[in-house]
Order: structure tokens, then sequence, then C-alpha cells
């Protein structure tokens, strides 16, 4: 047998075809990082300091902005560190966690469809407990299928080429440089990712079906806006949030820009819009925003 020197770590190549354009990007990446952070700690700062907003619409929409700022982070800073000019190596590890976190997903569907097909038990059925199940089983069930894919692309051996014709380190760019069969790890890539991805999809369909029937029997004409306008606020998020996943992982022979320009939808793009969707809109929101920041300014102004 051949002797191989065992990677140990990789090089990113980063995003392709964009020879020239790196100190431009690096502006408008690091203003929309910027904003999905302030977004979304402002969303999370406003939650916990009012009570008003201790209800489980809201407990839901802390969870997916504590989502939305870990994915956007698990890829993010180390793109903007080699835009600037740094360094684009990342160690095997380092690699390896990079790529758990990108799939440690979660999803919040159940309150809506409660709050519009069944508004006069709402606040029954969405109780503490089943609020703490549901965010528990999304968070859980995230854990296991990063695990399971994490486990499967790095328990093979990668001792050829290290360079990763990609931005960060993900399935479709890591496997081809294993140097053993990755038909499994594909299989099952393929499977978690692409097919559950379509359908739970598939799910929040069905389920927006049932909303919108649910809708169409409200009397009153401003009740029926109120309802679309919170239920389509969702339903674009969801597209924007499985659309570059199933696209990414369902085509068999993915362009390496047009992935890179979905992906950039996906980490960037839609954890800065969903404080904007789900939140800052939101009339309670607002109200709760201006008595958080009443009390600092006076709180400042009595010191």
């Amino acid at each position: 047998m051949r002797n191989h020197t065992m990677v140990t770590e990789f090089i990113l190549l980063g995003i392709p075809d964009i020879e020239g354009l790196e100190t431009a990007l690096l502006f408008l990446f690091s203003s929309l990082y910027l904003c999905t952070l302030l977004g979304n700690v402002l969303i999370l700062t406003v939650i916990f300091a009012s009570s008003q907003l201790h209800t489980p619409m809201y407990f839901f929409l802390g969870n997916l902005s504590i989502f939305d700022l870990g994915f956007s982070s698990s890829t993010v800073p180390k793109m903007l560190s080699y835009l600037s000019g740094q360094s684009q190596v990342i160690s095997l590890q380092g690699c390896a966690v990079q790529l758990f976190f990108y799939h440690f997903l979660g999803l919040m569907a159940y309150d809506r469809f409660v709050a519009i097909c069944y508004p006069l038990r709402y606040m029954v059925i969405m109780n503490h407990r089943v609020c703490f199940i549901l965010a528990t089983g999304t968070w859980m069930s995230g854990c296991v299928h990063a695990i399971v894919l994490t486990s499967l692309t790095f328990k093979l051996p990668y001792c050829g080429s290290n360079q990763v014709g990609y931005y960060f380190c993900d399935i479709p760019a890591v496997l081809p440089l294993a140097c053993e069969d990755t038909s499994l790890a594909q299989r099952v890539s393929f499977t978690n990712v692409g097919l559950v991805s379509v359908i739970c999809l598939f799910l929040i369909f069905v389920s927006y079906t049932r909303i919108g029937i649910s809708i169409l029997k409200i009397r009153s004409t401003e009740g029926r806006q109120r309802a679309f306008s919170t239920c389509s606020a969702h339903l674009t998020a969801i597209l924007c949030a499985y659309g570059p996943v199933i696209i990414i992982y369902l085509q068999p022979n993915p362009s390496p820009l047009l992935g890179a320009i979905i992906q950039m939808l996906n980490n960037l793009v839609t954890p800065m819009l969903n404080p904007l969707i789900y939140s800052l809109r939101n009339k309670d929101v607002k109200s709760a925003l201006r008595n958080v920041f009443l009390k600092r300014s006076l709180a400042v102004g009595n010191k």
C-alpha cells in the first residue's frame, strides 16, 4: 500500500469568480452580518425585558433569533476573515465544527397553525409544557441530524487534496476530498437534508392549506387581512430557508457559483430579514421597544 499524508487542515478556496470584488463583498457582507446581529439581539433583549411578550409566539420568535445568530455565525466570520486578506486555512476539527453547526437547524410552524385554526383554544393548547416540548424537540432533532451527518463525513480519511472549492465546509464540498468510498455519506446527506427538507416543506404547505381554509371562514375582512399578513410573512421566510437547501442538495451536479449565491441568501439575507418579517413590524414589539428605551433613558437621566 502507498503511504499517504493525512490531511489535518483544509484550504477554503472561497466564492468562485469574484476576483477584484473582495473589498466590495467584504463591505456588503459585513453590513448584512452586522444587521443580522443587531436585529436578532434587539429582538431577544425586548422579549426578555418585556413581560407583555412572554407568550408562546414570542417564545418561539426568541428561539428563531437564537437560531439565526448561531446559523449565520457558523460560516460568515470565517468568510469575512479571508475576504479581508487573512488566512483561508481551517483545521480539520474546525471544519467539522463548522459543518455540525451549519446543519444544527430548528423550525417553528405549529404556533401559527394553532393560533388561526383554533383561536379560542390557543392559550390552552400552546401552554408552557407544549412550548417547551416543541422547542426542545426541534433543537434535539437538529442536534441528532447534525451529529449523524458530521460523523459520517469526518470518519472518512482525508489524505489527498485539502482544497475545499467553497467558502465554508459543507458536505458537497468536503466529501469529494475523501480517500475512501463516500456513497453512504452521500446517500444519508441526500436523504437527511434534501428529501427531509422536501417532506417538511410539504407538511408545512399542508398545514397552511388548513390555515387558508380557516381564514376564508373568517367573516371580518379586517380579520382575514390580518391573518393573511401573519401567514404570508411566515411562508416567505420558510421559502427563503428551504429553497436554497433543496436546490443545493437535490441537484446532481451543483454549479459552484450558483451554490454560493443560493447559500448567501440562506446564510446572510434570511437571518437578517427574519427580525423584520416576524417582529419589528409588529405593534406589540414596537410598543415594547419604546418602553425599553424609555426606561433606559430615564435610568440614565436619573444618574
